[in-house]
């Protein structure tokens, strides 16, 4: 299942999410041809990625920084984009265009250290933009845990698009981080799960005050979990492409 939008119109345009989002892509395609020199693309992960063990040496801080614009490949990309893309422009105009920036990197630079606490020793550079997200997501859930999320589902020839309340979409991935976490072959699999804990945990605990600011359980209470303006409401439309057993076929746009 991988999501596809919200139900969560936002009223300002998400300038520092578009920023980030372009930032990422154009950093990405600059050194896309090394892909095809390993030992070129390892050399520059290690040092602008985020190495455990260089910062037990004492240096290398600014990788906190750094690693959350490298990726390891267009999926990792991609997928790290797309969560951006549907979370970030909420969180953004609840905090404000520069007090976004600010959380949102915070928030990559604490899923950094929870990945050193965790590996304090290992050489292998952790790249990518999945802990300062996974902050953003952190704190969406805390503002919006009814928002709905559309989900597509895919399972071999079957093909669904299903919304589904953000704590369940939310919290079901936190909760498959910490039990990959957790399992015998976190360290081995490659990817940096105490990261995506971390700024998860981290997205909540930053946006916590500006969620009390805001009325914190009142606003629960008075929106029960949903965002505080109409749900954005997508409707069916025909198309004359046949489907077997069917005479007309619906698409969502």
């Amino acid at each position: 299942m991988i999501p596809v939008r919200d139900h969560n119109p936002s009223g300002k345009r998400a300038y520092v999410t578009y920023a980030l989002l372009a930032t990422n892509i154009l950093i990405f395609i600059s050194y896309y041809g090394l892909f095809a020199n390993e030992a070129a693309l390892m050399r520059l992960f290690m040092g602008w990625g985020m190495v455990p063990a260089v910062l037990s040496s004492g240096t290398g801080y600014d990788t906190l920084l750094t690693h959350q614009f490298l990726h390891g490949g267009i999926m990792h990309l991609a997928f790290n984009m797309l969560f951006l893309w549907i979370y970030g422009d909420n969180m953004e105009e609840e905090w404000g265009h520069l007090p976004f920036l600010a959380f949102y990197l915070a928030c990559g630079v604490a899923a950094g250290l929870t990945q050193y606490m965790f590996e304090p020793n290992s050489f292998v550079p952790m790249v990518g933009a999945s802990g300062a997200i996974a902050g953003v997501l952190g704190g969406y859930l805390l503002f919006y845990p009814r928002a709905r999320i559309d989900m597509f589902l895919f399972l071999l020839i079957y093909f669904r698009i299903i919304p589904i309340p953000a704590w369940l979409v939310l919290g079901g991935w936190f909760g498959m981080q910490v039990f990959a976490g957790l399992g015998p072959t976190a360290s081995d699999d490659g990817v940096a799960y105490w990261a995506h804990i971390g700024g998860f945990v981290a997205g909540v605990i930053f946006a916590l005050p500006l969620w009390l600011r805001r009325g914190g359980r009142n606003l629960w209470a008075q929106n029960h979990g949903h965002p505080p303006h109409p749900e954005a409401q997508y409707t069916l439309i025909k198309t004359d492409i046949p489907a077997a057993g069917r005479r007309r076929n619906p698409w969502l746009r």
